[in-house]
C-alpha cells in the first residue's frame, strides 16, 4: 500500500462525495447520502485492486465487498424511494437553518463520511494492494465466514424488519420476533460481524493487524453513534411498549431475552 494509492483513492472518495453533495442540495435531501455508504467502500476496493493487480486473495476480497455493498446500495435505496428525508438529518437542517445547511452539510456529513470511509477501509486498502501471488490464506478462508454469517445477519434482519413493517395488522407494535427477539438490533450486529471478518482477510499482510482501528471504530459507531442508541433514544420516545422491550432484550450481541 503506498502513500499515492492511498491518495488516489482519497481523490476519487472525495469526488463522489462531492457529486451527492451537490445532488443532495438541488433535492434539499441529505439522506441520499446513506445509500452510497456501502458503495465508498467497493470504489475504494476495486481501484486498489486494480491498480495493483489481481489475485486469487484479493478476488476473494472484492467478492466480498461488492457483496455486501451492492446488497446494502440496493437496499437503502428501494427503502428511502418516494420517502422524506430521514429525520435525523432533517433535525439537522432545521437546527442550522435551510439557508445555512446547504453548506454546512458538506462538511458534518459528506466530507465526515467521506473521511470515514478512507480509515475504516483500511483493511480493505492494505489486503487490496497485497503483492502476488497473494494465494487465499487461512485468514481469508476464516474471515470470509465470519463475514457470511454477519452478512446473513444483516439480510435477514432486514427482511423481517421489512415485513413487520408492511404488515397494518402490526402498526404501532414493537418487533419482537425472529432475530429481533434476541437483539434489538441485529442488522447492527451483523454489519459489525462482517466488518471483523473483512480484517481478518488483512492479518495475513504485513501490519495487517495494526489495521484493527477499522472494524473497532465500525463497532463503535454501530453502537454509540450513529446506530443503536440513536435509535433506541428515538424509540423509546415514539413507541409505546419500546421501554419494557429494552429491558428484556440485548441491545447488540443476541442472546435469550430476560
Amino acid at each position: 500500500m503506498t502513500a499515492s494509492l492511498f491518495a488516489t483513492n482519497g481523490a476519487l472518495v472525495i469526488a463522489l462525495m462531492v457529486v451527492l453533495w451537490l445532488v443532495s442540495v438541488r433535492l434539499r435531501d441529505a439522506s441520499i447520502v446513506d445509500p452510497w455508504w456501502s458503495m465508498l467502500f467497493l470504489l475504494i476496493t476495486a481501484h486498489t485492486v486494480a491498480r495493483s493487480g489481481v489475485t486469487p486473495g484479493k478476488t476473494l476480497l472484492l467478492v466480498l465487498v461488492a457483496a455486501w455493498a451492492l446488497r446494502l446500495w440496493l437496499h437503502l435505496l428501494l427503502r428511502a424511494r418516494g420517502e422524506p428525508e430521514d429525520p435525523r438529518y432533517a433535525a439537522f437542517r432545521e437546527r442550522f437553518g435551510p439557508q445555512r445547511y446547504w453548506w454546512v452539510s458538506f462538511f458534518q456529513v459528506f466530507l465526515l463520511q467521506g473521511s470515514l470511509a478512507l480509515i475504516i477501509s483500511a483493511p480493505l486498502q492494505l489486503a487490496g494492494a497485497a503483492s502476488a501471488p497473494d494465494g487465499i490464506s487461512v485468514f481469508d478462508v476464516v474471515g470470509s465466514l465470519l463475514f457470511a454469517v454477519g452478512l446473513g445477519f444483516e439480510v435477514v434482519a432486514d427482511r423481517q424488519l421489512e415485513a413487520f413493517r408492511r404488515d397494518q395488522a402490526r402498526r404501532g407494535q414493537v418487533l419482537d420476533s425472529g432475530l429481533w427477539r434476541f437483539s434489538r438490533h441485529p442488522n447492527y450486529f451483523g454489519e459489525a460481524l462482517l466488518w471483523w471478518g473483512l480484517w481478518l482477510c488483512a492479518l495475513d499482510q504485513p501490519m495487517g493487524w495494526a489495521t484493527v482501528l477499522a472494524p473497532s471504530l465500525m463497532t463503535f459507531l454501530l453502537v454509540r453513534v450513529s446506530g443503536v442508541s440513536l435509535l433506541d433514544a428515538h424509540m423509546r420516545s415514539t413507541k409505546p411498549g419500546y421501554a419494557d422491550y429494552m429491558e428484556r432484550t440485548s441491545g447488540f450481541v443476541p442472546r435469550r431475552p430476560r
